[in-house]
Parts: C-alpha cells; sequence; structure tokens
C-alpha cells in the first residue's frame, strides 16, 4: 500500500500517474538532455571548460554573492515577517503585498530600478563614498531584493501559529527578550528558517534578469554564472554552457541535500 493513510479521494492511480509525469517532463526530461549533452564532449573538454579561471571566478562569485544574500534575508526576513505577525498598525496589508513584489514584478524591471537608484550618479548611490551599482556589492543587492519573499513567507506561518502566551510565560519566568527569542522562538522558527533560506539560496544561484543590470558584468570582478552561460550560448557554445551549468547545479544540489538533511534532523529532533 503506497499510501500512508487512508483517504476518501479516489483515483491515487491516475492523480499518482499524472504527477510522476508532469515532473518527469518539466524536471528530469530537461536534466536528461542536459547531461546527454555534456557527455557528447567527453570528460577532457568538460574538465577544461569549468575549470577556466573565468568560469571558478564566477563560481565562487555566485555562490558568495548567493550565500551572503540568504544569510542577510535570515535576519530581514525574519524581521519583517515578525512585524506583520506580532503587530497591527497602519497600512500593514500594503506592507505584506511589497513582500510579493519581486515576485510580480519581471526580474528586468527590478534590475533596471536599482540599477538606475545605485548606480554613482542615482538617488541613493550618490549618497555612498563607494561604488555600489557595477560591483559584487550590487549583485548581493539584487539578490538579497528578489530572495527576500522566500524567508518571509517561511517563517509567517509559524510565527503565526506559535502563541504569544509562551513569550510572555518565559518573562514573567524572568527571561531577557534574547533568552526568550533563543529559547522559546528560534527553536520552534529553525526548520522554516532552513526552508526559507534554502530557497532563498538557490533563487539566487539562478537569478539573471535582475542582476544583469547591476552587476556591470566586469570578468573576474563582477561576472556571476548565469552570465557566463548566456555567453556561451550567444557564442553558439551549446556544449560549454550546458557543462557550465551542470557544473553549477550539481554545486547547487550538494548545498541544497545538505540543507535538506538539516531541516530533516530539525524536524525529527523537535517531534520527538
Amino acid at each position: 500500500m503506497l499510501l500512508k493513510s487512508p483517504t476518501v479521494l479516489p483515483a491515487f492511480k491516475l492523480s499518482f500517474g499524472i504527477s510522476v509525469f508532469a515532473l518527469s517532463l518539466l524536471v528530469l526530461l530537461p536534466f536528461a538532455m542536459l547531461l546527454i549533452t555534456v557527455q557528447g564532449m567527453g570528460f577532457a573538454a568538460f574538465w577544461q571548460t569549468i575549470s577556466e579561471p573565468r568560469t571558478l571566478f564566477a563560481v565562487w562569485l555566485t555562490l558568495k554573492t548567493s550565500l551572503f544574500a540568504a544569510l542577510t534575508n535570515v535576519v530581514f526576513g525574519t524581521l519583517t515577517a515578525w512585524v506583520l505577525v506580532r503587530y497591527e498598525f497602519a497600512g500593514k496589508s500594503i506592507v505584506n503585498a511589497l513582500v510579493d513584489l519581486p515576485f510580480a514584478l519581471p526580474t528586468a524591471v527590478m534590475g533596471v530600478a536599482l540599477a538606475t537608484l545605485y548606480a554613482p550618479n542615482g538617488l541613493i548611490g550618490q549618497l555612498f563614498p563607494f561604488k555600489i551599482a557595477f560591483t559584487p556589492i550590487g549583485i548581493w543587492l539584487a539578490l538579497v531584493v528578489v530572495s527576500l519573499p522566500f524567508v518571509v513567507r517561511s517563517v509567517q506561518p509559524v510565527l503565526a501559529e506559535l502563541s504569544p502566551e509562551y513569550e510572555e510565560a518565559a518573562a514573567t519566568l524572568g527571561a531577557n527578550r534574547l533568552t526568550v527569542f533563543r529559547r522559546v522562538l528560534l527553536p520552534e522558527m529553525l526548520p522554516a528558517l532552513v526552508t526559507g533560506a534554502g530557497m532563498a539560496f538557490a533563487r539566487a544561484t539562478g537569478e539573471y534578469g535582475s542582476v544583469i543590470f547591476i552587476a556591470g558584468n566586469i570578468p573576474m570582478e563582477s561576472e556571476i554564472l548565469p552570465l557566463i552561460i548566456a555567453g556561451k550560448f550567444e557564442l553558439f557554445d551549446i556544449q560549454g554552457a550546458s557543462a557550465v551549468a551542470l557544473f553549477m547545479l550539481m554545486i547547487s544540489f550538494v548545498i541544497l541535500f545538505a540543507l535538506n538533511v538539516w531541516q530533516w534532523r530539525l524536524n525529527k529532533r523537535m517531534n520527538r
């Protein structure tokens, strides 16, 4: 019996078959074609492509900025979710809707807006003594913006279900605010934080539209991996682009797998 528990809904085999077909068509088939394309170039050519200094630098820059963006959103995304759940204020629904704005806007629009604001002569960029746009700082900023909703929407339901009475009880027992957060709130939020951070990291590693306008695309300085892949496609180097994409996919898969194992252990520990 495949079902973990009885269900009143009929047609399990049909729904299961449709689900497997959809996943195969949307996920497994493109991945299989990527493997077939890379296999045709041989291991020596594959290794030569991914070991180019320009490619390795782009991989490192992509992973570094994506990690920093995910960690930044763990902090500010949690604060945003806390404000939306715990406080009532004028314009709360507008703020709640603004969180999802990066999902609604085309990424290119977001990139143009950020580049305009943070350029050296931009409205905000001119206030800083250093450059933000066309540097890795600009890349980090764009990735923070596009991946923020993942953390907020992961933590928000957990905070909504967590009654404030637990915090009040801890406070009456003499716990300060830091202790309440560390001993009461954080253990409950941690699985959701790991999930949100993992999705934010995955979103950031593959971001292209919002980054291309603010990165500057300077080789060995502000060029991320999606730009390398796009550049190889423009040169009709399909195998090279596929090799770089597969290399990044393997790295992202290992990181996301580790995050999922961590989340599974956290959930298992909490359910004991």
